[in-house]
């Protein structure tokens, strides 16, 4: 293990040994691309704030390839390489409804900014910061490199998603098993999206669990199984979560149960279901 790792370790035991901190820090990682990741953290971080009255932050971590502001309809301007670059964490955030968001960015214009690309900093500045929230939401970019495992090992919980396709299934165990082995981290719990059914997806998940237990002997939880929905690609359309403009849709429903699990609190009930269904209504229409 090399003396970043140790370093790194040494600062996330720090964190969890940390009783001054309120925030809790969830990153949301997938081996690969193409697995609904960052739909999931939008519309994960949009329930918890909008649902559950919670204070979230949510940052899009894939530097150099964010898209969060496309599905949210948010301005690109202020972004992650603002922070990188010394400014505030307060002047960079924006917000959807009750949902503060901090941006990461597309494309890198230098080398200099590739080496200047410290995770480390970002997560110490949202440190400072985390008093101020119930939950800060990483959304990590896809696949296994150094900055996602960092995201990953610096947070309290990591969400791994993969879908029944069998390169992603074979993918999400590859990153479980680095975070494992490289820094011995075990705070994960799995989610299988794009599924025709809860048994297929539960089915998935449970072979990535016996996985796990017979090779390295640790054993990840199950967190849930999120449903195929067109009305996925329509919110994407419009710019906005699935959960703000479908709240009875089967995957905001399915997202909706793992932010209880995550909380430990009942869905609450939302008013203006009749509004809300006959606005959806007009959305596929036109």
């Amino acid at each position: 293990m090399n003396i970043q790792a140790e370093k790194l370790i040494e600062l996330v035991k720090e964190r969890h040994n940390s009783r001054k901190r309120r925030a809790k820090f969830i990153c949301v990682a997938s081996g690969k691309g193409g697995v609904g990741k960052t739909n999931f953290s939008v519309n994960f971080s949009y329930i918890l704030s909008s649902v559950f009255g919670k204070k979230v932050l949510l940052l899009d971590g894939d530097v150099g390839l964010g898209n969060v502001h496309v599905l949210l309809g948010l301005s690109p301007d202020r972004n992650l390489k603002m922070l990188m670059k010394g400014a505030a964490v307060e002047d960079v955030i924006q917000h959807f409804e009750k949902l503060d968001v901090l941006l990461g960015f597309s494309g890198i214009d230098t080398f200099q900014e590739l080496e200047e690309l410290d995770v480390v900093t970002v997560i110490n500045k949202l440190e400072k910061v985390s008093d101020n929230y119930d939950f800060v939401v990483l959304d990590a970019s896809a696949g296994i490199n150094e900055n996602v495992l960092k995201f990953a090992v610096s947070s309290d919980t990591t969400y791994v998603i993969t879908t029944p396709e069998p390169t992603a299934i074979t993918d999400a165990y590859a990153l479980i098993k680095s975070l494992h082995k490289l820094y011995n981290y075990e705070h994960i719990k799995l989610i299988a999206n794009m599924c025709r059914n809860k048994n297929e997806g539960f089915s998935i998940l449970d072979r990535i669990k016996k996985s796990c237990e017979n090779f390295f002997s640790f054993s990840p939880k199950i967190a849930g199984v999120l449903p195929e929905s067109q009305n996925v690609k329509i919110s994407v359309k419009y710019r906005e979560p699935v959960a703000a403009a479908f709240p009875s849709d089967p995957y905001t429903l399915a997202v909706k149960e793992v932010a209880s699990r995550e909380t430990g609190e009942i869905v609450k009930e939302e008013a203006g279901g009749f509004w809300n269904k006959l606005k959806n209504f007009f959305k596929v229409k036109g």
